[in-house]
């Protein structure tokens, strides 16, 4: 297959990821190769071709199964690529696991924190050493991965840490959750804090190691906020989505991030909200969760 550019996207069976393969898929060019993934082989199959009937001839759209949770998989997955193509252009990495009111967060936080956390740290581990000049890696976060939103005793496990340093802190803190003693060393209930706080702060040490020759080239890593969306996961946990966007809407300025040629230095390793950095040390500690959700 001839193929120009590389572009692949997690969890892109539905909701936002859905929506960056069909926004890709749409303005990018005939040589150019869209990969949507996801662990389910029937959906993702569906989703692959319902993407490329609406892209038509615009580029090249297939499904591929992954499962973000098996980082082996991910690290398979990325030589398979180099080996076929010499490298990637455009990673996405989106996939979540649904959070539901109807069960605690400590019996959700291991396929939580398996497939927010650790499989963020493969992709940039596997993935990031293959992206070629120009090229985009963005890991989909939320404004609540501003590290003021932790309690302030926690924010040195994150605050300029190395890679292998936020994977120890995001294990230290399943271990407490498994042990009972997370509440009690401060972690929040709601696994989205931390979580979230963790894959910005992951961005953040990859980015810092490459900053130099990724400016030189104009190559961008990000943590992006696409901002509240009107999904399946999400709407468990408000009740006025009046000013929730459509998944293609929140789509929009993700995909012009990712396609505008250059990087304003400003936003390199950041955490991008509609094309604005929110500020790492910005964000308190949210204290209506304990109303909202279940221990």
């Amino acid at each position: 297959m001839n193929v120009a550019r590389i572009a692949l996207v997690t969890g892109a069976n539905q909701g936002l990821g859905r929506a960056l393969a069909e926004g890709l898929a749409g303005r990018m060019d005939p040589a150019d190769l869209v990969l949507l993934t996801g662990r389910n082989a029937q959906r993702v199959a569906e989703a692959a071709a319902e993407v490329a009937e609406a892209a038509g001839t615009r580029s090249q759209v297939q499904g591929r199964v992954l499962d973000v949770a098996d980082t082996a998989g991910i690290a398979d997955f990325a030589a398979e690529l180099r080996d076929s193509y010499g490298g990637v252009d455009l990673v996405f990495s989106n996939a979540i696991t649904r959070l539901t009111p109807d069960r605690s967060q400590s019996a959700m936080a291991d396929e939580f924190i398996d497939v927010s956390n650790t499989a963020t740290h493969a992709v940039l581990r596997s993935f990031g050493p293959m992206l070629r000049p120009g090229g985009r890696l963005l890991v989909v976060a939320s404004t609540l991965g501003a590290l003021g939103h932790l309690p302030e005793r926690l924010r040195p496990l994150f605050d300029g840490a190395t890679l292998d340093q936020v994977e120890e802190a995001v294990e230290s803190w399943r271990s407490a959750i498994h042990s009972k003693t997370a509440q009690e060393a401060g972690w929040p209930r709601w696994l989205n804090v931390p979580s979230k706080v963790a894959q910005v702060a992951a961005v953040r040490a990859v980015a810092a190691e490459r900053r130099d020759s990724d400016l030189a080239s104009g190559t961008l890593v990000a943590a992006v906020c696409p901002g509240m969306v009107d999904t399946a996961t999400s709407r468990p946990w408000f009740s006025d989505f009046s000013h929730a966007q459509t998944p293609a809407e929140a789509a929009r300025a993700v995909l012009d991030l990712a396609l505008t040629p250059g990087v304003d230095p400003a936003r390199y390793g950041e955490l991008i909200r509609f094309g604005q950095v929110v500020p790492w040390y910005s964000g308190k500690p949210p204290v209506e969760q304990d109303l909202l959700l279940t221990p």
